[in-house]
């Protein structure tokens, strides 16, 4: 039995690789704050001894605890764990509630790592893997996102420190860094009061599909990878920051334009 994790389970990313590792005969656990969602989830994959959903807020620790209660209950164990739930905003940091960057922080960075603390017991019972979904912008600026980019950077720092910490537990840590993906995440993006943002994303390069993307991981896994960074625009993007970045500021000013209003 291979038991795998996923949070923000209910739809795009999550989703997809959700349907990947169940046809490949994985036990699901599927995380998400969308109860709704999960149900129809669950109904959609079938096989109710394969799949359990749990209906939590990754924001509370409470919830934590009780979503690793329900994996020792149910399965007894856990192969892998795939930190994919996240948020975003577009709004200018100055001009933006600070309540939308603790939303942000909370999500995108605490959630994971409490999660991950969380989850360790089982992971060295299996000498598991990790799967944390990060984005190439905690890799450089991109205007009207600071605390998404903090966040992600953020993310990055703590699991590459914690990949040297449990080297001896035989735990594999994978870092993914998607660019633009189609899914909802950017439909749900705050603004800058924290309700949804109005105004659509400006985007670099080409929109890849989430199926693509769980390709991508699950060959990472199997060649044990440690990072994925599968867009050259993203890559040519993040050496630019760092040998010329006033050329990589005067570009991306002129790109994500609207971002700044």
């Amino acid at each position: 039995m291979h038991v795998t994790l996923i949070t923000g389970a209910a739809s795009g990313l999550g989703w997809a690789m959700a349907r990947h590792w169940f046809a490949a005969g994985h036990s699901l656990v599927l995380a998400d704050i969308d109860a709704a969602g999960l149900a129809a989830r669950a109904e959609e994959l079938g096989e109710a001894e394969r799949v359990l959903t749990v209906t939590m807020d990754i924001t509370q620790a409470s919830d934590i605890s009780y979503l690793i209660d329900e994996v020792q209950h149910r399965f007894g164990r856990l192969d892998l764990l795939v930190n994919n739930a996240g948020i975003t905003h577009r709004s200018p940091a100055h001009q933006t509630n600070p309540a939308v960057f603790r939303k942000v922080m909370a999500v995108d960075w605490q959630g994971p790592v409490e999660l991950t603390m969380a989850a360790l017991p089982l992971l060295r019972g299996s000498a598991g893997n990790i799967v944390c979904i990060g984005s190439m912008a905690g890799w450089m600026p991109v205007p009207g996102r600071a605390a998404y980019c903090a966040a992600k950077g953020a993310l990055t720092q703590f699991f590459e420190v914690l990949r040297l910490e449990l080297e001896a537990d035989g735990i594999h840590i994978l870092m993914a860094y998607p660019s633009f993906l189609d899914t909802p995440i950017e439909n749900h993006a705050l603004g800058r009061d924290g309700t949804t943002a109005k105004h659509p994303r400006s985007m670099v390069g080409g929109m890849r599909s989430a199926e693509w993307m769980v390709e991508l991981i699950d060959k990472g896994l199997k060649d044990g990878k440690r990072w994925i960074l599968p867009e050259p625009v993203s890559r040519f993007g993040s050496l630019l920051w760092r040998i010329a970045p006033s050329l990589y500021l005067r570009q991306v000013r002129k790109r994500f334009a609207g971002e700044l209003r």
